[in-house]
């Protein structure tokens, strides 16, 4: 079998990925963006070249063996974006997870490394393929070794072999070093000879074939100036030409020998996508997890029954309960069945039994019987999908361990087991399977599996109480996170209806927009032509148009949207484009999204939330997740029409937080300015402005309140300045500057930062006004990246955890109050900082003081909190 050997440029690739995709971050805040577009690219290759050895290279600091030829080489670049350099661990994690080798040397770069192994493979007639987005590695290209150079993205990549390097560039790999040392490299600050660009270089080389022998006939050389040029930076062109040499001798500790890759384990790389948040990867991961990948533990003896008559069973004392579903989605998952266990017995009770039985009814919805739980909000829903409300839930297993540890991303019963150090448990896919083999087992095994779960559940609450009372959270939980559970299953349950006539009317609308653009762009182009096929569109905006291409792809021109965006004043054909293809994401993803989700049964959408999920306490929904529904563009936030009350003469009514996570702020840092405006009623962005630009209110520009407001937001969520200067399209030093202008005007705030970076250097771990915590275990970690995520994250999660615990315990408040006002009101939905209940439009009046007033009194702070409300017979007219 021919060997085949992939060598990556670890860094190229990853920071060609940043500055092509947005500022992704995962639900526990940590930006991914470069690793999700590294592993796209990664997963390409392995499925194109599927090669027998395999390393990714990167650069091991910031000095290397050619400082001592030139000490200012690559001293012009600007230093690397924490978002990017936060990264990288990240990045050899992802490496681990692929069983994929990966490689730094001190004093040596990357390329050094790829040249190396490449020219090792060579010589063993190995192919090679190397893939970066650095020209150097060109000087490696042979017969055996292909260069794979990526082109301003990641997703676009030109393979150069000799005939396409001398087909593209008009000279050989041998030649790529004699360049670079006539026309330099100002991005690693080579210098080259002043004046000499590439075709001046190629033309030199074509006539000379190398720089000695451009030095050999000078005199031969065309042109007084160039000559002069040439003679006066002779010493520079030869140091140029060593400093663009890659080293293909260096001294690695790998070789082929042991750079082998024989693929990788699925649950390993799943493991890792659903840590990142990679949910649209897992779909390419092929393969089944097997069994005897887990690692199955031996399982202690279990004496349990499965009941057929529940007439002799006591429900008297305290039970574990499970109400066993498969499905993710809960709201249409089918029971397969019932575990309960207590001191004194373990038993399984199928479906049939246990739903056709009163006793088991009236003792779920009698509060007096207390029951420990799994998942309070699962059992809630799924109990009353079939009639049946069950009361006295007193403990959440899932929501214990997420507050004990909210960064664990497994919460199901085996993985809290081993965390809790008891494994006697199978994990739901080894008895199930999953996916397209995912099967209900006979009923013993079904039986068996069910009481484990819950004898596990029943033997871990203890320890897991003990947890949370020494962390001084059990107050959070009893309080806020279990009552809130039992609350969101009631609105999960309940729902909110929507018009599905008007979602079709508006997907009817969106579409005679369409065809109304599409007519327009085609009169602008002169012609009829497929606006979704950009071999179409290319050639009629970037020749028949004459409009400046911006970048090309393999296949023609590039009309992506960041290409597009660039051209918008350029012709008026691009704004109704860009139009075009908004409007179209409306309609495919949006409209045709939530007509999915519709029950057909309710003519509601069920969405769920998500309480254990986000590191910071917020919560978020699924199925749809209402939190994205678009509202910038008026068309996006007509989506809302469809979102209705329930009954006839009710109407919706939204109340959300002003400003929320600055007023938390303020009360954590204590800062007096920021409270006084606050206190006083001031527009918090006009009062940054003002101190930061140290003008008078009446002096604020736009363009000031947008800046401030920026920075504003930008330092509740840990901003840098290459953050702020990407949102602001200023530079970074001039986002270094207006960062350090707004701390330096509230001092509150700085001397916030620093001392809860410091607390969380001593305690391992910071918290928010109700105590929950998030652990930085990286907080004192000598990897200068990972230190520095860490510090970002102990900065904003107080702020954002705090404003989440705010709007939980309003939610539960609201709720109280909603049921001893004897009112029919009732909450819908939590979308951010904002609820939109339903109630009678007898009800408005009440609403609108009781909602405010709850809202307001949630928790005291140095500031008042502000509640706006509307309110309208559709989500939208209650803006």
């Amino acid at each position: 079998m021919s060997k085949k050997l992939v060598l990556i440029d670890g860094n190229s690739i990853a920071y060609r990925a940043f500055f092509a995709l947005p500022l992704l971050n995962n639900d526990k805040g940590v930006y991914t963006n470069a690793v999700y577009g590294f592993t796209t690219m990664l997963l390409r290759i392995l499925e194109n070249e599927k090669p027998t050895h395999m390393l990714v290279a990167f650069d091991a600091g910031k000095t290397t063996f050619r400082h001592k030829t030139f000490s200012e080489y690559k001293g012009g670049r600007q230093k690397t974006p924490p978002e990017l350099s936060e990264q990288f661990p990240l990045l050899r994690e992802l490496l681990d997870a692929f069983d994929i080798p990966y490689y730094q040397l001190e004093n040596y770069e990357a390329d050094d490394i790829i040249g190396t192994l490449a020219k090792q493979g060579e010589k063993d007639k190995w192919d090679v393929r190397v893939y970066s987005g650095d020209k150097d590695l060109l000087q490696l290209v042979s017969d055996q070794v292909e260069v794979h150079l990526t082109r301003k993205g990641i997703s676009e990549v030109d393979t150069y072999t000799p005939s396409f390097l001398q087909e593209k560039m008009e000279i050989t790999p041998e030649q790529v070093i004699h360049m670079k040392a006539l026309m330099g490299d100002n991005s690693d600050n080579i210098p080259g000879v002043p004046g000499v660009g590439q075709k001046t270089a190629v033309k030199l080389l074509k006539d000379f074939n190398t720089l000695e022998g451009v030095y050999d006939h000078l005199d031969d050389v065309s042109g007084k100036k160039l000559k002069e040029k040439l003679e006066t930076h002779k010493e520079d062109a030869f140091m140029s030409k060593e400093l663009a040499t890659i080293n293909t001798s260096s001294p690695l500790q790998v070789g082929l020998s042991n750079i082998e890759f024989t693929g990788y384990k699925e649950k390993d790389v799943l493991s890792i996508f659903k840590e990142l948040g990679f949910n649209s990867l897992v779909n390419r991961i092929e393969g089944e997890v097997s069994p005897e990948d887990e690692g199955q533990d031996e399982l202690p003896d279990l004496k349990y029954k499965i009941v057929r008559s529940l007439e002799d069973v006591s429900f008297s004392s305290v039970e574990a309960i499970i109400v066993e579903m498969l499905e993710e989605n809960y709201h249409t998952a089918p029971i397969q069945g019932f575990g309960l266990v207590n001191e004194d017995r373990k038993i399984f009770i199928p479906t049939d039994v246990a739903l056709a039985s009163e006793t088991f009814k009236q003792w779920a919805e009698d509060g007096s019987f207390k029951k420990i739980v799994h998942d309070s909000k699962q059992t809630k829903v799924g109990l009353l999908n079939q009639g049946i409300d069950m009361e006295g839930i007193e403990f959440d297993l899932l929501l214990a361990s997420y507050l004990l540890n909210p960064s664990e991303t497994l919460f199901d019963i085996p993985s809290i087991g081993k965390r809790l150090g008891v494994t006697s448990v199978l994990m739901d896919e080894e008895v199930y399977g999953k996916g397209a083999k995912l099967q209900v087992p006979e009923e013993d095994k079904l039986a068996e599996h069910v009481v484990r779960k819950t004898d596990l559940i029943f033997q871990l609450r203890d320890k897991a109480e003990e947890l949370l009372k020494e962390n001084e959270q059990w107050k959070l939980f009893k309080e806020l996170e279990m009552p809130l559970a039992l609350i969101l299953g009631e609105m999960e349950h309940h729902g909110v209806l929507v018009n599905e006539d008007r979602l079709k009317q508006m997907r009817e609308e969106l579409k005679e927009r369409l065809e109304q653009i599409e007519n327009e762009i085609h009169e602008l182009a002169g012609e009829k032509f497929n606006l979704n096929s950009p071999k179409q569109l290319g050639p009629i905006l970037f020749e028949k148009l004459g409009l400046p291409p911006i970048k090309k792809t393999k296949t023609g021109y590039s009309t992506s949207a960041d290409v597009l965006e660039q051209l918008q004043d350029k012709h008026e054909i691009i704004p109704k484009l860009l139009m075009y293809r908004q409007l179209g994401k409306l309609q495919s993803t949006y409209i045709e999204g939530l007509l999915k989700v519709i029950y057909n049964d309710t003519k509601k959408i069920h969405t769920r939330f998500n309480q254990a999920l986000a590191q910071t306490g917020r919560l978020s929904s699924i199925e749809p997740n209402l939190q994205n529904i678009p509202i910038r563009l008026e068309e996006g936030k007509k989506i809302r029409q469809a979102f209705v009350p329930s009954k006839e003469g009710w109407i919706l009514f939204a109340a959300d937080y002003s400003q929320i996570e600055l007023r938390v702020l303020a009360h954590i840092a204590t800062d007096d300015k920021l409270i006084e405006a606050f206190q006083e009623g001031m527009d918090i962005h006009t009062r940054t402005a003002m101190d930061v630009f140290h003008v008078e209110a009446d002096e604020i520009t736009d363009n000031m309140r947008r800046q401030a407001k920026a920075v504003n937001f930008g330092i509740v969520y840990g901003i840098s300045d290459y953050g702020l200067s990407q949102s602001l399209g200023i530079t970074r030093k001039e986002a270094k500057q207006f960062i350090d202008r707004y701390l330096d005007s509230f001092p509150g705030v700085r001397e916030y930062m620093d001392s809860i970076v410091q607390q969380a250097k001593q305690l391992g771990y910071v918290t928010t006004l109700m105590n929950r915590r998030r652990y930085l275990p990286e907080i004192t970690s000598r990897n200068f990246n990972l230190r520095s995520f860490a510090e970002r994250t102990a900065m904003n999660t107080p702020i954002q955890g705090s404003a989440a615990d705010v709007i939980k315990m309003a939610m539960i408040n609201l709720h109280h109050r909603l049921e001893e006002e004897g009112l029919q009101a009732r909450m819908l939905l939590q979308v951010h900082d904002e609820l939109i209940l339903e109630a009678p439009e007898s009800e408005l009046d009440v609403l609108k003081k009781i909602v405010p007033e709850v809202m307001e009194d949630a928790v005291e702070l140095k500031v008042p909190l502000k509640v706006d409300y509307a309110y309208g017979k559709t989500w939208y007219d209650a803006k």
